[in-house]
């Protein structure tokens, strides 16, 4: 028997050297795989693998097994990277396309609980008050304790008008919190525009999905039609993100032709790119180039950015390429800090694995992972110098850490920016309030919420002071 189970080991062994090799995720990668193969550690594996067919309470599917331990090789490597059973990534393309069931949050895991990094605008989750930061530690009567998230997710979602009761432990609430939620079909609207104060536009994308760039010339057309605007406000807050190339389509609705957007740095060569404002970089296929349609003063319209820290990943992007080109002021607080690109390796049986392979950076070689977008002039969300407490992603477990050479990456980033020249961007302005200790008034005020352009909005309000050349205020 033991050397009936050795063998078996050692086949074990050369199954999964032989997976890991097989994945050739580039050339370079499996040349450093095939080199240094962890034979050791793969034996040990083995021996676990064994232990736990022979000696379990009640017997586990291989595949059972496999899966969990993949699962784990993943999400330990950092908060975005996981593994993708073939519903999950189903669920991850339906998403991008703007339309899928389930409760509408963006999660995470935390200390094997649920971490709510974001609700969606006005879905079941959003109406009903559930907030980012909150930790999910039940489902229904299921302790999510010893889930994997994709399991977690799984079961948040399902059948349009069935029920599903989440209990929250939050801060600075001593008693749990238990809210119950109608799933339903989400269908996101990712661009939302409004004229407000007759000649502003204010225009708002809630993530970066497939047809959000085309949306966003479809709607700066409709706030074009009436006349011509003295300004333009761009609201990316509580925006989690979405595709690069949407993010790409985007800036270049508001950019030259052929402007660096972002770019890209890995270990290996498919990680290392450049991305322009150019049709090769924002479209998929044989589609229409839809910038030929923008408004030609789109391109000449001052613009103030809004950020929060609900602002991640893609519309980082976006707001550092127009910070960095001087084409918008960044207003608000500093952003999420998402600044990782994660790539999508499909398997065999119609699985995949999501897998960070790369940081981005700003058109002056600025990293934005793990410490965000600093607004060019700080406006809290209230005028009594007040924003919500956000959980962003050096809060996170387990986050890829910004740059351990902070001069060589700067050096790397500045490389990658071409022509541009690499600048320090200045120390963030705060808008002009009164003294330390004097107390402001917030009657009146309210953060972002889901209303569009609302006159409560004080961020907003700021906004549009900036764009007619009025001095910024806080307070009376």
């Amino acid at each position: 028997m033991g050397k009936l189970m050795r063998r078996a080991g050692l086949i074990l062994v050369g199954l999964v050297g032989g997976i890991l090799i097989s994945l050739q995720f580039s050339a370079m990668a499996e040349k450093e795989v095939q080199g240094s193969l962890p034979v050791e550690e793969l034996r040990t594996f083995a021996e676990i693998f064994n232990a736990i067919k022979r000696g379990y309470v009640e017997p586990v599917e291989d595949k059972k097994l496999i899966t969990h331990a993949i699962s784990g090789m993943l999400s330990n490597l950092d908060p975005h990277s996981a593994y993708l059973d073939e519903e999950a990534f189903k669920d991850l393309q339906t998403a991008t396309q703007g339309e899928f069931g389930g409760l509408g949050l963006e999660v995470g895991m935390e200390e094997g609980l649920v971490k709510v990094i974001s609700p969606i605008e006005d879905t079941p989750a959003d109406r009903a008050g559930v907030k980012a930061g909150d930790l999910i530690y039940k489902l229904d009567d299921k302790l999510v304790k010893g889930m994997t998230l994709t399991e977690a997710v799984k079961r948040m979602r399902g059948k349009p008008e069935t029920r599903i009761k989440l209990s929250i432990i939050r801060k600075g609430e001593t008693q749990p919190v238990e809210i119950t939620l109608t799933r339903e079909v989400i269908k996101v609207q990712s661009v939302k525009s409004k004229r407000v104060d007759e000649n502003y536009g204010y225009l708002r994308i809630t993530s970066f999905q497939e047809n959000t760039a085309p949306s966003v010339v479809k709607h700066l057309n409709d706030l074009y039609a009436p006349g011509s605007l003295n300004g333009l406000v761009l609201d990316l807050r509580n925006n989690p993100g979405g595709l690069l190339h949407s993010a790409i389509g985007v800036s270049a609705a508001f950019l030259p032709y052929g402007t660096l957007v972002t770019s890209t740095d890995g270990r290996v060569p498919d990680a290392k790119h450049q991305y322009y404002a150019n049709s090769e970089d924002y479209l998929r296929g044989g589609e229409e180039d839809f910038i030929r349609r923008i408004p030609v003063e789109a391109l000449k319209v001052p613009i103030v950015v809004l950020i929060n820290g609900g602002s991640a990943s893609a519309s980082e992007i976006v707001a550092g390429a127009l910070q960095d080109h001087k084409r918008a002021v960044v207003m608000g607080v500093t952003s999420f800090g998402k600044g990782s690109v994660q790539t999508v390796i499909p398997l065999p049986g119609d699985a995949a694995i999501k897998l960070t392979t790369a940081r981005y950076f700003t058109p002056s070689g600025r990293s934005i992972q793990a410490k965000g977008i600093d607004p060019d002039i700080v406006v809290e969300e209230t005028p009594g110098g007040v924003s919500a407490a956000r959980l962003r992603e050096s809060d996170l477990e387990n986050h890829l850490l910004n740059s351990k050479d902070g001069e060589r990456e700067k050096e790397k980033g500045a490389a990658s920016a071409g022509p541009e020249e690499a600048k320090t961007p200045a120390k963030p302005k705060t808008a002009p309030g009164k003294g330390a200790g004097e107390d402001e008034d917030d009657e009146g005020f309210e953060p972002p919420g889901r209303e569009l352009a609302s006159k409560k909005d004080y961020q907003l309000n700021q906004a549009i002071n900036l764009l007619k050349g009025l001095q910024i205020i806080r307070g009376r």
